[in-house]
């Protein structure tokens, strides 16, 4: 299963986001949480804190600088822009995804 959280600024996106990660991963399912916002706090509603959600972004920022790669699929992905965030959460802050693998 896939879902996807769109909506204009303000209306709740990350917090929607962040209670149905964590409700879905309690209940066993695995979860991975993509933050593509320009604005990446999904970490620290996720309970992430403020010093790992920072260490994310400034990943994403390396590879927006050139001074990073992208990650060739989407295991190394999760390993290298990726963190383990509360309940089984596992979080990735990205910019994009380019020629995402199928499944």
């Amino acid at each position: 299963m896939r879902v996807a959280v769109v909506g204009k600024g303000g209306s709740g996106k990350t917090t929607t986001s962040a209670v149905v990660a964590r409700t879905l991963a309690r209940h066993g399912h695995r979860v991975v949480a993509v933050d593509c916002d320009s604005n990446p706090t999904l970490g620290i509603s996720l309970g992430l804190g403020a010093d790992d959600t920072e260490r994310l972004v400034a990943r994403r920022e390396e590879l927006d600088e050139g001074e990073s790669e992208h990650a060739p699929s989407w295991d190394e992905l999760i390993d290298r822009f990726g963190s383990d965030a509360p309940d089984g959460v596992r979080l990735a802050v990205v910019t994009r995804i380019q020629n995402p693998e199928p499944g």
